[in-house]
């Protein structure tokens, strides 16, 4: 199975200013109403059958959701948004995207029909001041965000918008994008990348999801562990430095981006904790991450 055109890169041109005045940044932020600080959160989403299976990980999700708190709009970074340049969705009613081919038919009957919400992706494109934002009226929601909302909030009663990736930037570039976006979190909005720290779909089982993985894999993994409780977040940025591991882990970081826009949300001595450590279909790291 391959993913298809989905994460083939978008040509966005830009839009927006770069400078903006730190009194409209207040007005806009004032704009949103006052909430409590959301977590932020990264969820290793793995295959897109995930959305329709039964598992341990489904399972382990589905509960996860139903104790977290109801932000006023979800915000996901997906993995399957790959763009030149940065864009944010601002569409009402975003489609059920099957970026993906070669699966059963019932994957493709899956709707989640959660509302868009383009006040606060246009409020989103405000804050960030690091590189002009352009709005997507037409993007609906990847199989990165949907396959994994449809577990933390299966009733789709959280509005959600997504902001792209821009694959031709660096892991550096993308964490202090990531830290931007903290003023969105402390007015309710909750923050999500989705995309799996392990990612070779070159070497996984995709007959087996419960495949041993290779020792690189969970050696990476065990890696990124270390660093996340160290809260080395220099030593995640620079992950090629890990190792040998590593190159094999990420082959390309589309997937692997997503973590580090939770981890720049992180602030000093915040908690955290991993929702769910484990693999499938041997060499797909599936762990989630949760700050605050």
């Amino acid at each position: 199975m391959e993913r298809r055109k989905a994460l083939q890169l978008l040509g966005l041109g830009a839009a927006g200013t770069l400078a903006m005045k730190l009194p409209d940044l207040k007005r806009i932020t004032d704009e949103l109403p006052q909430a409590e600080k959301m977590p932020a959160l990264f969820i290793g989403h793995g295959s897109p059958m995930n959305a329709i299976d039964d598992n341990v990980f489904t399972r382990t999700l589905n509960e996860f959701g139903s104790k977290l708190e109801k932000p006023s709009a979800a915000l996901v970074i997906s993995a399957h948004w790959l763009t030149r340049g940065t864009a944010v969705s601002t569409t009402a009613k975003p489609e059920t995207i099957y970026d993906f081919g070669g699966f059963p038919p019932e994957l493709y009957k899956v709707i989640y029909p959660a509302k868009g919400s383009p006040e606060t992706a246009k409020i989103a494109k405000e804050v960030i001041r690091k590189v002009p934002v352009s709005e997507d009226e037409k993007m609906g929601l990847d199989h990165g965000a949907w396959s994994i909302l449809k577990h933390i909030w299966p009733e789709a009663n959280v509005p959600v918008f997504q902001l792209s990736i821009d694959f031709y930037k660096s892991p550096r570039w993308h964490y202090e994008l990531g830290q931007e976006l903290m003023e969105l979190r402390k007015k309710g909005v909750m923050i999500i990348g989705s995309g799996n720290i392990v990612h070779n779909l070159g070497r996984v089982d995709f007959n087996n999801p419960a495949a041993t993985p290779e020792s690189w894999a969970t050696e990476f993994d065990e890696a990124v562990k270390s660093k996340i409780i160290s809260r080395d977040h220099e030593g995640l940025i620079n992950y090629l430095d890990i190792g040998a591991s590593a190159k094999l882990a990420v082959p390309t970081n589309d997937h692997y981006l997503p973590l580090l826009y939770a981890l720049a949300l992180q602030e000093k001595n915040e908690t955290f904790s991993f929702p769910y450590e484990g693999f499938q279909h041997a060499n797909i790291g599936m762990r989630c991450l949760r700050i605050g």
